[in-house]
């Protein structure tokens, strides 16, 4: 998932650390706007739902890419690896 946050304004700031939180809550950081989840169909629907509460549709734009298993299949990556395994238990 992309995201791009118009900024400009300081509700534009809010917003795009409220979407960076919800993003968060589903997946993990792969870019500074770009988010890699790993959820079922009910937890895309929520992340759908959570995401559009935050988002300005009039000023920010909103991707959503899914990819099919096997994920390796539709993913191909170039340099640093820096993925964790979403099904393993996550310890901070």
């Amino acid at each position: 998932m992309a995201y791009d946050v118009a900024t400009e304004s300081v509700e534009g700031r809010r917003r795009l650390r409220r979407v960076a939180k919800v993003c968060e809550g589903y997946g993990q950081r792969v870019q500074k706007s770009v988010f890699e989840c790993v959820v079922n169909d009910m937890e895309f629907e929520e992340l759908k739902h959570d995401l559009a509460e935050e988002i300005d549709p009039a000023e920010d734009s909103l991707r959503i890419y899914r990819l099919h298993a096997p994920r390796e299949k539709y993913l191909w990556t170039l340099g640093l690896k820096r993925r964790l395994d979403l099904h393993e238990p996550l310890l901070l």
